[in-house]
């Protein structure tokens, strides 16, 4: 405990120097500060449908980040905040790449077609049905065609 409590002082002793004061007022820290908006974006982006994402941003974003990566190791003094955040952008963004690509290339464009196509003439043939019994016509009118129908074996483990 005493080990932690010495540590603690040493780092609140650092913080009042002159030297950390530089260091949070230059571009040395606020640039990568600016720039974790990047990742941060992408990471929030993966909940979101692959339709949105874009081939041609994502792999320039990720060569953009490499380039800056060799910057920021390579500029003196070495700033390795900035390193960190386009590193984590490169992650990011190798992700969402892999899933433009499962999405467009994999197939799965083309299931959600599918699926789509199998929806309409669903609600086609509930359309017929409506029209032909007038008993399920009032039934069938008032419920909202266009709304996503959603079977259980769709979802299927297997």
């Amino acid at each position: 405990m005493a080990a932690i409590a010495a540590l603690w002082r040493k780092a609140r002793d650092y913080m009042k120097t002159k030297e950390f004061r530089d260091y949070m007022t230059s571009t040395h820290f606020w640039g990568p500060v600016a720039n974790w908006g990047l990742p941060v974006a992408a990471f929030r982006d993966m909940k979101a449908s692959p339709e949105i994402i874009s081939g041609r941003m994502t792999t320039a974003l990720i060569f953009y980040s490499m380039a800056f990566m060799r910057f920021s190791y390579r500029v003196q003094p070495r700033n390795l905040l900035l390193m960190a955040c386009h590193a984590t952008n490169v992650v990011a963004q190798s992700v969402q790449a892999s899933r433009y690509l499962a999405y467009h290339y994999g197939g799965g464009a083309g299931e959600t077609t599918a699926v789509a196509t199998t929806d309409a003439d669903t609600a086609t043939t509930d359309a017929d049905t409506a029209t032909t019994d007038a008993d399920t016509a009032t039934t069938h009118a008032d419920t909202d065609t266009t709304a996503c129908v959603c079977d259980l074996n769709d979802f299927s483990l297997d």
